[in-house]
Parts: C-alpha cells; structure tokens; sequence
C-alpha cells in the first residue's frame, strides 16, 4: 500500500540533507526512491511498464555497457522514442557517469549533425535501424544498440566507483533550442540545479507517492525534467502518454482515465488540443488534482473550459526558460479568475526574479516593464561549447550570476509578475513599440476566439493576426477596436483550421510566416 504526502516528502527532505554524506546527485535520489518502493509501478507506457527494481536493474545493465566507453562527465546521445527504455537508458547514462542530450529522430539529418558536432559526443545509443542513418551524417563515434545495453551484464563495483566520484555540479542534461545564427545550442543544466528545483517544486505543489504523472512532453524538451524528477524523488508513478494520443483528444481522455493520472505538467497547446475539440463532452478525467501548463500564454477561453470541468482541480500558470531549469515563478489560479490575462506569479523558493531597464538598472516601480531576470539556485551552466554565447546571456552583476530571458514583464500592484512578451516579439509600427503578445492576448479575449498568434513582415511593416475559432475576421476587427488603439490592431486577420505545432507543442510561427509568405 502507497504511504502518506508525509512519508514522500520525508524522503525528499532526506535527499535534501544528504549532501553531507554524498554529492547531491539525482543518481543518489534515484537510488533512494527505488530501495524504499522496489516493487512499486516506476513508469509505465502503453506497451510496458516497470517497477523501481526492474527500472533501476536495466539501468545499471545500460550504465555498464556504456561506462565501458568512457562517459564520465561527457555526453551521452539518446536517439530512441520516448518509452519505459528510453527512461531506464536515461539513468544508466547517469551510472556511467556521464550526461543525457535526447535527440528527436524526427529532426533533419543537418540539425542532428549541428547537434552531434557541438556535443563532439563520442557515444549515440540508438534504435538498431538508426546506425546506418547516423553513419550517412558523418558521424564516426561509438553507436550503441539501446536493446543490447538494456540486456547487457551490470558490473555494479564499476558503477559504484563512478558513482562515488560524482560532483554535485557534474552536467545532469543538455536540451537543445533554437539559436539566431541557425545554430542549435545546447543548455547544459547540473545535478544540483535540477535537484535543487524539483525539491522545491514538489514541496510546493505536494507531488507525493500517491500521484499518478501524465507526461506530455517529449524527453529532448525541459517540461519532461519535472515529470521525471518529480517521479524519482517522491516515488509518484510516471505514465508516458504516447505523443499521437494528442491528435485524438478522445483516446487521450480515455488513456488519462484508464491510468487514473492525478498530475498534468503540460505544454498549453497540449492542454488547448482537449478543450478546443470538446473533449469534456466525451468525458471528464475526474481523477486530476494537480494541472500544471508552461511555454505559452493560456488562453482564458480555454483555461475555463478546464476549471468548469474540473472545479476542484488545482490550476498552475508556470513561468521559466529552460535556461534556469525548468521554471523561475508560478501563479495558483483561482477558481474564477477574472483578470484579462493570468500572472506568471511569484519566484520559486531559491530564485530572485527582477527587471532591468535599457539602461540595465533594476525596475523598482509597479506597473513598470523590463526584462525579466533571474539569479539565484538552478541557473544553468552555459551553454554547451559555447562561452560566447554564455557570456551574453549569463552575466555577474553586483557579485550574483544573472541569467536574462530576453523576456519583457512587469510587476502588477499586488506584487505579482505580469508576463508582456519576447523581447524580440516588440516590434516598431506607425511609429509605435507594439508588444506582439498584448495584440494576442486581446484577441484571446473575444467570444468566438480560441487562440491567437502575430507575426510582423518587417519589409512592409505589416501586423498579420492568426486565430483558431468560430469568429469572423469582420467580428475580430471590430472587438479590437474596441479593446486596442488602432496602430496594434493587425493590418491582415486570418482565419486557420488548426494551428501547426512544433515538436515541442508551441504554436510553429515559422509555418504562419510561409503561410503569410514571408
């Protein structure tokens, strides 16, 4: 029988304290969670699922196979499908001593090889009908077949020594983003910053044994570090969803059902992809106690569609670019929110989170822009071999690393932080600073309006407005009349089925810009 909030939560504060015996580690955490629960469900997909023993014995198998390569303190390249192997690969990197980078095989060959050649990894694992494929790239390191390291012999006086060298800031992950110069960089995150964050996720959204977390993202996307840390600190079971579930928003209910999932960590197109299609109508996951979004703005039309679904459910706005681990600020939802947009909220136990001026100097008034900045526990390490591009977004500023988001808000008068937009989403038009985001957010606001995305054609200095929903563009024009000054009001309206999504479950502006032919 699971225990009690109480008994996970001791465990995480033994993980918190065991820094004084070892190195704080998510290794050691693991460790823990699996001889404290051996028995108990670890994660599970739709074809398989494994206990903390079984999870934890195939990874030692894995770490075995790939220790033999030399992985410490290097990265280890996971090119396989999110699954309960892909999960056990992930902890046998940690047993070799070395970091994750997951890597979507349904890339480009030419991102994968900017990938591979900025890691200068010397180790893939890969699915066995991608060797060849990752060969024709150039790539000339080891490929290990992710079936045979799972099967492999664990030499668990091998591990025990790699592991008695871990550093509390050895490179936990790497997860690739999109860089200006077309080159993907790599955010390199540690042990410490990532547990230092999940230990005060969990303590604040009371993520215990007992829940059951749906993940939604992909393993190459930071959103999957709280489902899967959450998982092995507190002992909660972590239900893969399969990502073509989320094209069929009736079998995706009926899979959260059938798993009793309690916890949602979810992209907000994910979230949207339910309500916009009528999921309720179908059927109410009434199991959810906890439903957690990030990466977007949350339609208000949408997100009430889920609170009156589920009324008792706790609703999460989360804040935070991968940059500082996961998230630097939440907001707890009321039950009848009646602002025009939510607020990205407060800063996580550990963070310091301000704004900077033009003129870098720190905003002290309310209501007053700047960009977001945050300092304090979890920051990443860089990004991977490239001190450059390090040095202009982590910065020393009065003896404290600070890491800017390139994101504009504002501190509302109850102390609240207010996301506005990008910093590169402000555009200049008719003689005006728009934020791209505030012409979405009211759009958002008219009935018949499910979600909103602008892009600007700099070349002719145009604002083009895409919406999902039942509205006519006549009808979206006239309400923003009503709710904008008329130099933000787009100069083009367009009325799409869908929007297209990126892998990472964002709205793709690049497929609205050729849509605009831009």
């Amino acid at each position: 029988m699971k225990g009690s909030f109480r008994e996970s939560f001791y465990i995480v504060r033994i993980y918190q304290k065991s820094e004084k015996i070892r190195m704080n580690t998510i290794l050691e955490k693991f460790e823990r969670t699996a001889e404290a629960f051996p028995d108990e469900i670890a994660v599970e997909d739709d074809r398989c699922r494994f206990s903390w023993k079984k999870l934890k014995d195939k990874a030692q198998r894995a770490g075995s196979a790939l220790a033999a390569a030399d992985c410490r303190r290097k990265p280890v390249v996971l090119m396989v499908e999110k699954s309960c192997a892909a999960l056990a690969l992930l902890y046998g990197v940690l047993y070799s001593g070395g970091f994750y980078v997951f890597v979507d095989t349904a890339q480009p060959d030419e991102r994968i090889q900017k990938i591979l050649r900025k890691l200068d990894a010397g180790v893939v694992v890969a699915e066995a009908d991608q060797k060849e494929r990752i060969r024709a790239m150039g790539y000339d390191g080891i490929i290990f077949e992710a079936e045979k390291v799972l099967h492999g012999k664990a030499d668990r006086e091998e591990l025990e020594k790699i592991r008695n060298e871990a550093k509390a800031e050895d490179i936990l992950y790497a997860v690739f983003t999109s860089g200006s110069t077309g080159e993907p960089k790599g955010i390199a995150v540690s042990h410490d910053a990532a547990a230092k964050f999940i230990g005060h996720f969990v303590e604040t959204f009371h993520i215990n044994r007992e829940d059951i977390i749906g993940n939604q993202a992909p393993f190459d996307f930071d959103v999957s570090v709280k489902d899967i840390f959450s998982s092995c600190v507190t002992g909660a079971r972590l239900v893969l969803v399969p990502r073509t579930y989320f094209a069929m928003p009736r079998q995706l209910i009926d899979y959260l059902c059938e798993k009793k999932v309690t916890t949602l960590i979810w992209a907000v197109s994910a979230l949207c992809m339910i309500s916009q299609f009528g999921g309720f109508d179908y059927r109410v996951p009434v199991r959810l106690k906890k439903v957690m979004f990030s990466g977007e703005i949350m339609p208000l039309t949408q997100l009430k569609i889920w609170q009156d679904a589920l009324p008792l459910t706790q609703f999460v706005n989360l804040y935070g670019p991968s940059e500082i681990t996961c998230n630097c600020t939440y907001y707890i939802v009321p039950g009848h929110f009646s602002g025009n947009s939510l607020p990205i909220g407060s800063a996580f136990q550990g963070r310091r989170v301000f704004l900077l001026d033009e003129n870098q100097e720190e905003v002290k008034s309310a209501n007053m822009s700047g960009e977001i900045c945050v300092s304090g526990e979890s920051l990443a390490e860089g990004y991977y071999h490239d001190p450059e591009k390090t040095g202009q977004a982590f910065l020393v500023r009065n003896g404290e690393r600070v890491y800017r988001t390139g994101d504009i808000g504002f501190f509302g008068n109850d102390g609240l932080l207010n996301f506005v937009g990008r910093r590169d989403f402000q555009i200049k038009h008719m003689g005006h600073r728009i934020e791209l985001g505030e012409v979405e957010s009211a759009m958002e606001q008219i009935e018949g309006v499910d979600r909103a995305c602008c892009i600007f054609d700099h070349a002719r200095s145009l604002v083009y407005g895409f919406y999902q929903g039942e509205a006519g563009t006549g009808q979206v024009r006239r309400e923003l009349k009503q709710k904008l000054p008329s130099y933000m009001i787009p100069n083009k309206l367009k009325k799409v089925d869908a929007f297209t999504l990126s892998a990472h479950g964002k709205i793709d502006r690049s497929a609205l810009k050729r849509a605009a032919g831009l």
